[in-house]
């Protein structure tokens, strides 16, 4: 989890805070904010997430690139063996 996901969720869980209380109080600028920044919170945690998905992604790709690297190797091992 990196910081723009747990920023975003924070964001969001607050803004449900503050739209909520203006619901029960009657306070449609407390709710518009509030909404408003659950949206901002939402926003924030979808960036951490496609952010975190590219970081996952690079890490694979290398990960399978060390790994047929290590493949090629073991192949040309075993034909200077075989010759």
């Amino acid at each position: 989890m990196n910081k723009d996901q747990v920023k975003g969720k924070v964001k969001d869980i607050a803004g449900r805070a503050e739209r909520q209380v203006g619901e029960w109080t009657g306070d449609t600028d407390a709710q518009v904010h509030g909404a408003a920044k659950q949206v901002e919170g939402k926003v924030q945690g979808a960036w951490g997430d496609a952010k975190e998905a590219g970081k996952n992604a690079a890490h694979r790709a290398e990960k399978e690139r060390r790994e047929e690297a290590e493949s090629e190797k073991e192949r040309e091992k075993q034909q200077r063996k075989a010759s």
